[in-house]
Parts: structure tokens; C-alpha cells; sequence
């Protein structure tokens, strides 16, 4: 492979592990992050031992002003995107309906919403062939949640995630044929330290034998589905949310 990869949100997580298997497949990768400087120069350096170049490129891509920021960065250290993983997000703690607030949920929304919008704004401009680019492809995060509700725990993210799946088939079919394919990835419980913002750390270990394949996934299998969908490899796969729960 290669090309310029962004992955937001790309310190920890899935967003580490498809930053640090983009680098070793040949991709120049970004590593956008919020807050964990020391958690995304430990990924820079995986990647630049590996033998690719890297960057780790702090931006608060929920605003316009952080997207625009990052996408000048890379362009100026990297060149132009060619492939991104729309991968920032978070959650809330566990709770009822009845118990949230105006002001957790526009954070959330803005966290996992608005800069999946922001930051596919910012590839299409340089992707798109009707604006003198050369194509690529973007890979959105979304969640198992999105199709089950996650009633009595987690329904706004849920709700946040079933924005992301609307949001990747009205993006695909809007610009498939300026040369840009757009799939999502819909994770399941997979072993992350997401749990412990929900407020429980060792969700995965215990739901973990309960789901078909008896235990929660790693941030690797999510990445590996990611890579293939950036890659030639799914020219032909366009407007798809690939399920990697697991059978859940």
C-alpha cells in the first residue's frame, strides 16, 4: 500500500492499531489525538520503525477550526489524503434516558457526529477528481449499537452511531463518482479503554464469553477490516457497514 493515511482519534484503541498496521503496510500515516500526546508519539515511533514516516498531529477535529488545522498539517508534512479512518468518538457513562442532559448529549454528538462530518468534508476536497484530486477512500466508525439500541445503558451512543450509518450511505452515494469510496465498520465489544469512560472497565472480559464467538475482539481485528476496506483490495465495495461483533 500507499498513499496518506489520517486516523483520528488515532492515540489508543482501534484508531493505534489501524495507525500502526496502516504504517507497516506502507501508508504515511497521521495520528490525529486530542489530549494523549505521549499515546500517540508511542504510535509515530511504531510506525517510523517500521519504515514508514508518521506524524501525531493534536487537533480537536469536533470543531472546524481543528479539522481544517489537521488536514492543513498533513498536507504540509505528508501530502494530500488519501485514505482517512473517521475513528474519533466517545461515550457516555452508562445511564438512562431519563437521567441525560443537553449538555452531555452535545458534547457526544459534536464528539462522534460532527467531526465524522468535518473531517470527510476536509478528504473529499482533496480526494475528489472533480476538484483536481486523485481519489481515495474513507472508512467510518460506527457500532454494533447502532442496529441493537443499548436500552437501559448506552442509547445516545447508540443513537450517535445510527447517525454514522445515514451519514456513510448519503456520503457514499454522493461522491462515488468523483472517485471516493465510503464504507463504515460497525465494531462489537471489543477489548478497549473506551469501557472504562462507560464506567465499566471490564465490560469485555465479562460479556465477553457470552457473545457467539465467546469472547470480546481486539482493536487488530477491527484494524484489519479497515485496512482491507481503504485498500484495492474492496475497489468494488462502496456504501457497506461491515459488522465485526463477533456474530452478535
Amino acid at each position: 500500500m500507499s498513499g496518506v493515511l489520517v486516523v483520528t482519534g488515532g492515540s489508543r484503541g482501534i484508531g493505534a492499531a489501524c495507525a500502526r498496521l496502516g504504517g507497516e503496510r506502507g501508508y504515511k500515516v497521521c495520528v490525529n489525538y486530542r489530549s494523549r500526546a505521549d499515546r500517540a508519539q508511542e504510535v509515530v515511533e511504531h510506525i517510523q520503525q517500521a519504515g514508514s514516516s508518521a506524524i501525531a498531529v493534536q487537533a480537536d477535529v469536533s470543531t472546524d477550526d481543528g479539522a481544517t488545522a489537521l488536514f492543513a498539517a498533513v498536507d504540509a508534512e505528508l501530502g494530500p489524503v488519501t485514505a482517512l479512518f473517521n475513528n474519533a468518538g466517545t461515550i457516555l457513562q452508562q445511564g438512562l434516558v431519563s437521567e441525560c442532559s443537553a449538555d452531555e448529549l452535545d458534547w457526544l454528538w459534536r464528539t462522534n457526529v460532527t467531526s465524522q462530518f468535518l473531517c470527510a468534508r476536509e478528504a473529499v476536497r482533496r480526494m475528489s477528481t472533480s476538484q483536481g484530486g486523485s481519489g481515495g477512500a474513507i472508512v467510518n466508525m460506527s457500532s454494533v449499537h447502532s442496529r441493537i439500541g443499548a436500552p437501559g445503558a448506552f442509547v445516545s451512543y447508540a443513537a450517535s452511531k445510527g447517525a454514522i450509518d445515514t451519514f456513510t450511505q448519503g456520503l457514499a452515494l454522493e461522491v462515488v463518482d468523483q472517485g471516493i469510496r465510503v464504507n463504515a465498520v460497525r465494531p462489537g465489544v471489543i477489548d478497549t479503554e473506551i469501557h472504562a469512560l462507560g464506567g465499566d472497565p471490564d465490560r469485555p472480559k465479562n460479556i465477553g464469553p457470552s457473545l457467539p464467538m465467546g469472547r470480546a475482539g481486539t482493536p487488530e481485528e477491527v484494524a484489519q477490516t479497515v485496512l482491507w476496506l481503504l485498500s484495492d483490495e474492496a475497489s468494488y465495495v462502496v456504501n457497506a457497514v461491515v459488522d465485526i461483533g463477533g456474530g452478535r
